[in-house]
């Protein structure tokens, strides 16, 4: 097969299709800063696309055959688009080469002499953000692509000029072994994504191929708290850091004290005091992020200070606990948990910043995770004080298994489940008083409501 690297090189002509969305938006930024002619196809005018269009890429809304014209040396589709995609078909016809968006970003990881990519079931986002801020402390001036927006970049990429790249790997489709990493991280491995994967065996199958990505000299930062991740990673021939919240690790946290939302704690390595972090989200689980950042940047020779300072100007990144607003006296804010360990960490979390009341909306993300997981969700949605239940986001899928969030609000007492979102947005405003915090939480599109209500 044609090697994606044969187009990386200034005047080459590529067509994204699906270019719309959060990874093939960088993409096109990024193959457009190497220099290469950049047009696009996505079947909504979103955001992303006002934005391409506005700097310079043409982008059709719709998928037409016309749109592959003849002096279109590459296609990159996004995994939505499959082989009857008319712009597909005419790429065949025409003997255009046609390339997965992760053969893509795997390509350009391997111009880089420093490759970080960040694995895990839950924690990429944030951790791959905290990682950014730490680069750009240390005047890496890094090439970056995050599965959602940051703050300091107000954007999900950045196009650098370093010789370092920080991605988010994402193990479904096994995409992250397309990427070519000189420090892999794993934050952890659950049982998830088991429309593809057929157990946690075989996640943890990939997960340690991802690690073997990793060249000799490279390097492999594991969390040693997670048994799975060091089951998976048993006698590789790779070095592995791990980091963890004992002093068994080889990046450790000492004299953890939080402050509401705040942390403060001490980085150890290898025994020895590294850095002090003040952290500005909440949660232990982000203090144990902070750690694997902290250990991938010792990986890289970082220093102390840029460690510091970048997880010091780092307040979180979109749908992680994102602050909404108000709504009658209440706080609201958003995450994109859709797991159950990762809807365990955030009501964690939230324990822990003494609101009289959590009220959770969540809308559970996908037919077969919801149905895989199921007791898992039970438990954690019994957590809450008052439990909103939106109807499944399909995402990929079509319900053959006849499930639905209405399954989930049998089993947990006084959750009720509304098959829209206006019913549910209005017993939400019925519901909220004083002292409440309200988390809108999933994968999909149920930020929405949190938005409609909040009063910036």
């Amino acid at each position: 097969m044609t090697d994606f690297n044969n187009y990386l090189s200034p005047g080459r002509r590529g067509h994204l299709i699906g270019i719309g969305g959060v990874s093939m938006s960088s993409l096109a930024d990024v193959l457009r800063g190497m220099g290469i002619i950049i047009s696009g196809s996505d079947m909504n005018n979103s955001k992303n696309v006002r934005a391409l269009t506005a700097s310079g890429i043409p982008v059709a809304i719709g998928h037409k055959a016309e749109n592959i014209t003849e002096d279109i040396e590459f296609v990159v589709r996004t995994a939505a688009v499959h082989d009857d995609n008319p712009e597909i078909i005419r790429a065949h016809e025409l003997g255009i080469p046609v390339f997965e968006r992760t053969q893509a970003w795997g390509a350009i990881s391997r111009d880089y002499s420093n490759a970080l990519c960040i694995s895990g079931t839950h924690g990429k986002t944030t951790t791959t953000s905290m990682c950014t801020h730490i680069l750009m402390a240390a005047d890496r001036d890094p090439t970056v692509m995050i599965g959602g927006t940051l703050p300091l970049l107000n954007a999900g990429h950045r196009v650098g000029h370093g010789n370092t790249i920080v991605m988010e790997a994402c193990e479904y489709y096994n995409s992250f072994l397309s990427f070519h990493p000189t420090v892999a991280v794993i934050l952890n491995i659950e049982a998830d994504h088991l429309d593809f994967f057929k157990d946690l065996k075989d996640v943890q199958h990939s997960f340690r191929e991802f690690a073997l990505r990793t060249p000799e000299d490279g390097c492999v930062v594991a969390n040693l708290d997670d048994a799975n991740t060091m089951e998976a990673l048993k006698d590789l021939p790779r070095t592995i850091m791990t980091f963890g919240l004992t002093d068994k690790a080889d990046v450790y946290a000492e004299n953890i004290e939080f402050k509401g939302a705040n942390s403060h704690f001490d980085i150890m390595f290898n025994g020895k005091h590294f850095t002090d972090v003040t952290l500005h989200v909440p949660g232990l689980h982000n203090v144990k992020n902070a750690l694997a950042a902290a250990a991938a940047a010792i990986c890289l020779g970082v220093k102390p200070n840029a460690v510091k300072y970048g997880l010091a100007g780092f307040n979180g990144a979109g749908r992680r606990f994102e602050f909404k607003g108000k709504f009658n006296g209440a706080d609201v804010y958003d995450d994109y948990a859709h797991h159950p360990g990762e809807l365990k960490a955030l009501l964690d979390t939230v324990e822990e910043l003494n609101y009289k009341r959590t009220i959770l909306v969540f809308q559970p993300h996908t037919y077969t995770r919801t149905a895989a997981l199921f007791d898992d969700f039970v438990k954690q949605l019994r957590r809450p004080d008052v439990v909103l239940l939106a109807e499944i986001f399909a995402a990929r899928e079509q319900n053959t298994i006849g499930i639905s969030s209405a399954s989930l609000a049998e089993q947990v007492e006084g959750a009720e489940f509304f098959p829209t979102f206006p019913e549910l947005e209005e017993e939400l405003k019925r519901k909220a008083r004083p002292g409440d915090i309200i988390l809108t939480v999933g994968a999909g599109d149920v930020y929405k409501i949190g938005e409609n209500i909040a009063e910036k």
